[in-house]
């Protein structure tokens, strides 16, 4: 069996917490891996995730590693053709201005699972090349 790799990597401070739009964002990733393993298994793809927790040391480095989704070995942006861009985030983040991404007019914070679904379909069709 072939397998699709998710991987999900975000700021988790001393306390165990993480922001607002990293929250919501693991929600959305959970789902949509949930969505893809369900569907993929009947074309003989197994999908993984893996989550990675990036510690503050290594986020003050480069605050847009931050909310970031691998598929594939690839950035979701990569499949779905967006743009990365920043913004303020919160108390948990400190003063970064942390990951965005952008799709035609449309910029989110909080990484939708429609997005990721279909970053997770791009990337199974390469499978079969």
């Amino acid at each position: 069996m072939k397998t699709l790799s998710i991987l999900w990597q975000r700021l988790v401070n001393e306390s165990g917490q993480t922001c607002e739009r990293c929250t919501v964002t693991g929600s959305t990733v959970e789902n949509a891996y949930k969505k893809l393993k369900k569907s993929l298994v009947e074309l003989g793809i197994e999908v993984e995730l893996k989550k990675e927790i990036l510690d503050f040391s290594i986020f003050i480095k480069d605050p847009l590693q931050s909310n970031r989704i691998w598929i594939a070995e690839r950035p979701l942006e990569e499949w779905i053709g967006a743009t990365v861009g920043k913004s303020q985030c919160c108390n948990v983040c400190g003063d970064s201005e942390c990951r965005t991404i952008s799709i035609n007019q449309d910029t989110f914070e909080n990484i939708p699972e429609n997005l990721i679904i279909k970053a997770g379909l791009l990337a199974a069709a390469e499978i079969f090349k």
